[in-house]
């Protein structure tokens, strides 16, 4: 059973996802209102996920994913925030957020969020992506063809780059050495033209590369 520890100002909010997740079979393990209430009660609990009500502030669930660091590294923090600009998602997702969910999210698709969550994967909803990913203008509007087309255990990469895997896990998975999985992330962001391993996953999305 999936373990959940909620952080929501709202005690109704906080019993509201209680009952969603009993509805799922999920096990609510704990709650409280704010980041700064943390204790001993969230170690003790060993949650699988803490799932934030980040109210207005998409930055709320980038700290949690720092508070989190210190106090267990076993769960995962999936936000959910008041439409939330690029810059505040980006920051969530390098704090070490696995989600990032509108406030306004149906049950089911809540309930499916983290399991997909659990299971080790990224999750965005449709409604966020088209905020985080380039808005393309007049001028730019087809997708820029690719420097170098990627070879197939670079596209398995990139998979498991879009799942949030380190190159260390990269490497087990594909029993390959940490350098190598090194190499065909460096290749796979100079033939995407990519910055970083987000804008990578960002640009294969486009292109078609994951699935997703």
């Amino acid at each position: 059973m999936i373990r959940v520890f909620i952080i929501a100002p709202s005690s109704v909010v906080r019993a509201g996802l209680r009952s969603v997740l009993a509805d799922a079979g999920f096990e609510a393990v704990g709650g409280t209102q704010d980041l700064g209430s943390l204790d001993e009660e969230l170690l003790e609990s060993e949650p699988d996920i803490l799932l934030v009500d980040g109210t207005h502030d998409a930055g709320e669930g980038g700290r949690a994913g720092l508070a989190l660091a210190d106090v267990t590294d076993q769960a995962a923090v999936v936000l959910l925030a008041d439409q939330p600009d690029q810059a505040r998602i980006a920051e969530a997702f390098r704090n070490g957020v696995r989600a990032v969910l509108p406030r306004e999210i149906s049950a089911p698709q809540l309930q499916a969020a983290l399991q997909a969550v659990a299971a080790g994967l990224i999750v965005m909803h449709p409604a966020e992506v088209s905020v985080f990913l380039p808005t393309p203008t007049s001028s730019a509007t087809e997708i820029v063809p690719l420097v170098e087309p990627l070879t197939k255990r670079e596209r398995e990469v990139l998979q498991m780059l879009a799942t949030g895997l380190g190159n260390k896990e990269i490497a087990a998975r594909l029993v390959i050495s940490d350098n190598t999985a090194k190499f065909h992330v460096a290749s796979i962001l100079g033939k995407l033209g990519a910055a970083t391993r987000t804008e990578a996953v960002a640009i294969g999305i486009r292109h078609g590369l994951i699935l997703l």
